[in-house]
């Protein structure tokens, strides 16, 4: 017995959907003794009855309602398949690479994926969440096709895009606000400070580091600020990750004499701009207008 063809399910589907072999030639351009014969044949092949009169129009049967719903499922997987290798034929990527710093606002990073997975639903994102030389580094090894970071890269054109805003901070309970006063460098390297680990593998850094007797170095920014929620130290903080801990005076900035504030201009930067594809653009673009609605002053 030969099999049923992906064909035949589309016209089945196209006459249930118009109500009818007349109207449903008429959409698809086909002619109706061609659906008859179509739908017949398949009848033919599954002996199961699909369609039944309804008037002057036809219906399906209950086991071709059955039947139908699991085919559209391969109906929409083969357009889907398609609508790919039309973009992939068009040079459109099948992965795009982002290695984007962790202090990058949260809100901004969540807009910009679910606009770009709107847009593109079949390209696979690969999200690196690097610090400092991190990101640079896969820049540099040709891991990434685009790179948000704090840090310059050599030999890469950068374009702004986002002002991060740390402050220095405590729980509201920690010893240094117990102080009452405004405090300087000496206060604080008596004091923990958590550090997040540089993720590169080969040139790290310790940005911030203030030579504190006690350091506890983590990997990721939210294990930092956890801790310092927790009252386990004081750390620079992005001011749009503890918005809300600042509002309900869990975190309360430390009255520093110089230094309390840190801004750090974040830049986008291609592996190679004219080497990008459609994908790679768009995702930036993207990032942009996610900055621009989701921080519409400087974070």
């Amino acid at each position: 017995m030969s099999r049923v063809t992906l064909a035949q399910w589309q016209m089945l589907a196209a006459v249930v959907d118009h109500g009818g072999f007349a109207r449903a030639a008429e959409a698809i351009h086909k002619s109706p003794s061609t659906l008859n014969h179509a739908v017949h044949k398949l009848e033919q092949q599954l002996g199961v009855q699909v369609l039944e009169p309804a008037g002057r129009q036809v219906r399906l049967t209950e086991a071709g309602e059955m039947l139908l719903r699991r085919a559209r499922q391969l109906i929409e997987s083969a357009e889907a398949l398609e609508d790919v290798a039309g973009r992939l034929a068009k040079g459109l990527e099948a992965e795009v690479v982002l290695s984007i710093d962790q202090i990058f606002p949260a809100d901004a990073l969540a807009l910009a994926l679910s606009r770009f997975s709107a847009a593109f639903p079949y390209v696979r994102v690969q999200l690196h969440e690097t610090v400092l030389n991190g990101g640079i580094e896969m820049l540099y090894d040709g891991r990434a096709d685009l790179a948000i970071s704090g840090l310059a890269a050599q030999g890469f054109l950068g374009e702004p895009l986002v002002t991060i805003r740390f402050i220095a901070v405590a729980h509201r309970e920690h010893e240094l606000h117990l102080l009452e006063r405004e405090l300087d460098l000496r206060d604080l390297q008596r004091h923990r400070q958590l550090v997040v680990r540089d993720s590169a593998l080969r040139q790290s850094m310790d940005a911030g580091w203030l030579k504190a007797e006690q350091r506890w170095t983590v990997s990721h920014l939210e294990t930092s600020i956890d801790m310092v929620r927790r009252g386990l130290g004081f750390a620079w903080l992005p001011e749009t990750r503890i918005h809300d801990e600042l509002e309900r005076g869990v975190l309360r900035p430390l009255p520093l004499t110089a230094g309390g504030v840190r801004e750090v201009p974040m830049q986008m930067i291609f592996r190679d701009r004219d080497r990008a594809g459609p994908a790679t653009h768009a995702m930036a673009r993207t990032l942009h207008e996610a900055v621009a609605d989701a921080c519409p002053v400087p974070a």
